[in-house]
């Protein structure tokens, strides 16, 4: 199937963004030819946080959810046959991973997108109507489809008191390939404490002593450098019927329960904290550097402005209120402080349509991922990895790639795939109990 846009063409099903939720969902199309289905990428050729590809960095997730297999473990587009036609396979269980390298799945999700002819890269939408079908419009022409899948992913975030100062000694972790290899002999402060920001920062104090900076500082809003809980029943809560469930709380519960469950997604693997607690005990009783390291927990940065003293002055206000504010002169800030949304402004013309949650902004979705809107029953706009306020935690996560993905197929063919147990968990109370007659 070709996957050019020019000329007149019109699909089934057409997804805008190529990342690893409407790759999923491509991957699970491609089994069904008469499906014509077409994947719109604006960027060159494939990429998933190449900036952040530092060496040792693992997935938190297991191997098997990947872009299929917990959908239709007998997909092509699986881990482990990419492992085999990689000629691997024995060789990748002989190293016994703990985890997935991430370098690793980022490979594997370059192989999928390579090998399926409905993708198509270089491609940007620039706008979407609809008029009895989708038009979707880009840079080099038109198509038109049944149904629309808005995959754009995330971009980068940092604080609105930084953006200004962004470049070459200032950048969000997602540059941190290219504009973190010479800080040799530099102050150093890393902001953020998920587990981008403790990689990075394992990453600086493990270098060769002449690469080594001169201080690296590590500022967390969190009290402590928090390991990711990944216990059994913890992990229930990214089984798809627990994301069935958060979507039927109301709006003030799912808010607390995300706020309060946020280490189950965004925590620090322990392989990590141990690897940096040894570094820091190496540095500071072995190696004859015992200032190289400053821990900064439960504190925030509020300024950041350039001084005649130092590139960068950083103010950090504690969040115990009776602390007094800091100032930290440092040459380089790398700001580990996640991703939100993408912009989806294609959707401009849909925008009076589409009905959105009132605090958060998010497009509304059904439990089939398809926005809630006026058009035909016939036609959807599915929305992939935007509706965290809705669907969870799990929503930006790996874990449901391949059910949130099966979820739309089966609306797209009037069909349904869904035969997992439920949870082991009661999360909703049960009716008592009739009493029996005559007892």
């Amino acid at each position: 199937m070709s996957n050019s846009v020019d000329g007149p063409a019109h699909y089934a099903c057409v997804g805008v963004g190529v990342g690893p939720a409407n790759l999923s969902l491509a991957s699970l199309l491609h089994p069904h030819p008469g499906l014509r289905n077409l994947f719109l990428e604006r960027r060159a050729a494939f990429g998933w946080h190449d900036g952040q590809q530092i060496p040792g960095a693992t997935l938190q997730v297991s191997m098997l959810k990947d872009l299929v297999s917990l959908s239709d473990p007998t997909n092509s587009f699986s881990f482990l046959n990419y492992l085999h036609a990689k000629g691997r396979a024995y060789h990748y269980l002989n190293a016994q991973f703990d985890e997935v390298p991430r370098l690793e799945f980022r490979n594997y999700l370059a192989w999928a997108a390579a090998r399926n002819p409905n993708i198509a890269f270089g491609r940007t939408v620039t706008s979407v109507e609809f008029d009895s079908v989708f038009r979707i419009h880009t840079d080099s022409g038109t198509v038109t489809a049944d149904h629309l899948v808005v995959g754009v992913g995330t971009q980068p975030w940092v604080p609105e008191h930084a953006r200004e100062h962004l470049g070459e000694s200032q950048f969000h972790i997602a540059d941190f390939i290219p504009r973190a290899e010479s800080l040799a002999g530099k102050r150093v402060a890393i902001v953020g404490g998920g587990q981008s920001g403790a990689e990075a920062f394992l990453d600086l104090i493990s270098r060769p002593h002449d690469r080594l900076p001169r201080r690296v500082t590590w500022i967390s809003r969190r009290p402590n450098y928090l390991p990711i809980d990944d216990s059994p029943f913890t992990n229930d809560f990214y089984m798809p019927c627990f994301s069935d469930h958060f979507a039927g709380l109301d709006a003030a519960t799912r808010g607390r329960f995300t706020t309060d469950h946020v280490l189950t997604s965004d925590g620090i693997s322990e392989s990590t904290l141990r690897a940096i607690y040894q570094r820091v005990y190496h540095h500071r009783f072995l190696s004859g550097a015992p200032d190289l390291v400053a821990l900064y927990p439960d504190r925030h940065v509020v300024q950041t402005e350039a001084t005649s003293t130092a590139p960068w002055q950083l103010t950090l206000k504690h969040n115990n209120p009776s602390q007094a504010p800091e100032v930290l002169e440092v040459d380089t800030v790398i700001w580990a402080t996640g991703y939100r949304p993408a912009s989806s402004d294609f959707l401009a013309p849909l925008a009076g349509r589409l009905e959105r949650e009132p605090h958060s902004g998010e497009i509304l979705v059904d439990q089939h991922y398809a926005a809630l809107w006026d058009g035909p029953a016939g036609h959807h706009v599915f929305i992939q990895n935007n509706t965290r306020n809705q669907r969870g935690l799990a929503d930006p996560n790996l874990s449901l790639l391949a059910f949130r993905a099966q979820r739309i197929l089966d609306r797209i063919m009037g069909s349904s795939h869904e035969h997992q147990h439920s949870s082991f968990i009661e999360w909703i109370s049960k009716a008592p109990a009739l009493p029996v007659e005559g007892s």
